[in-house]
């Protein structure tokens, strides 16, 4: 992952409806949720929540499927992971003792793990 991408995601979660949507988001797992029903939960306005979903999906965070006449959007579980092995890819120099269980759980989710 490159320095550029990792700042490009940070920023785009660097804002409270934004956290507030991603973090809804990762509780749907891959169902996602329509854009519709996102305002709803953030109270965000439309128009205003539609600019707050392109800058995440822009940044690799969240990725959208069109349904009939709504657009669903869903985590994007990999982009994600890959965010947090950059950042603690050098984690106290791998010392197994700080490293431990607490990286594999924060780099890893069910949701990346491929489906069979």
């Amino acid at each position: 992952m490159k320095t550029k991408e990792t700042i490009d995601q940070l920023a785009a979660l660097a804002q409270e409806t934004r956290l507030e949507t991603f973090r809804l988001l990762v509780r749907m797992g891959d169902a996602g949720l329509p854009a519709g029903k996102i305002a709803e939960a953030t109270g965000a306005n439309v128009t205003t929540l539609s600019r707050h979903l392109a800058t995440m999906e822009n940044a690799g965070l969240l990725s959208s499927r069109r349904q009939a006449r709504q657009i669903f959007y869903y985590v994007n579980f990999e982009s994600v992971r890959q965010l947090f092995s950059f950042l603690l890819e050098d984690c106290c120099a791998s010392d197994p003792r700080v490293v431990g269980s607490g990286y594999d759980s924060a780099v890893s989710c069910d949701m990346t793990k491929e489906k069979k």
